[in-house]
Parts: structure tokens; C-alpha cells; sequence
């Protein structure tokens, strides 16, 4: 699942592939946003964990999983 998360006053972005579901990345963002946590927490399939103030959160993009291709596209 691709997660692409944006901040505030900062040209790039956040993006990376996490293993949790998109139910689970949803109630995440929802604590944040109601004031419930002072960060968003989340971790990649490599184990690493991403920490972002609620207070610099424009976005969280949610991806939909996508099986690898192999071969050539044409």
C-alpha cells in the first residue's frame, strides 16, 4: 500500500509502502486530526516509523495495493 503524506511549508512530500491496512492508516489520521494525538505515527514494510505533528499534516494520500508487474509494458 503506497501512503503519501504531506507537510506543511515543505516542497516534497513523505512517500514510502506500508504493510498496515487502509482501515487501520484511516483511524490513524482521524486521531490526529481530532486532537487525540500530538502525531501521526506510521511504519513501512522495512520497519521504519514515520512521525509528523499533527500541527505540520496537510495530507495523507492512501493507496490502493498494486501486485508488481514483471515483464516489459508496452
Amino acid at each position: 500500500m503506497d501512503i503519501r503524506i504531506g507537510i506543511a511549508h515543505s516542497p516534497r512530500e513523505i512517500s514510502f509502502e506500508s504493510s498496515q491496512s487502509p482501515a487501520d492508516i484511516e483511524k490513524a489520521v482521524a486521531e490526529v486530526l481530532s486532537g487525540a494525538s500530538g502525531h501521526l505515527s506510521l511504519t513501512d514494510v522495512k520497519g521504519t516509523v514515520y512521525l509528523v505533528p499533527a500541527t505540520t499534516l496537510s495530507y495523507v494520500e492512501i493507496g490502493a495495493e498494486e501486485a508488481r508487474r514483471v515483464g516489459f509494458v508496452l
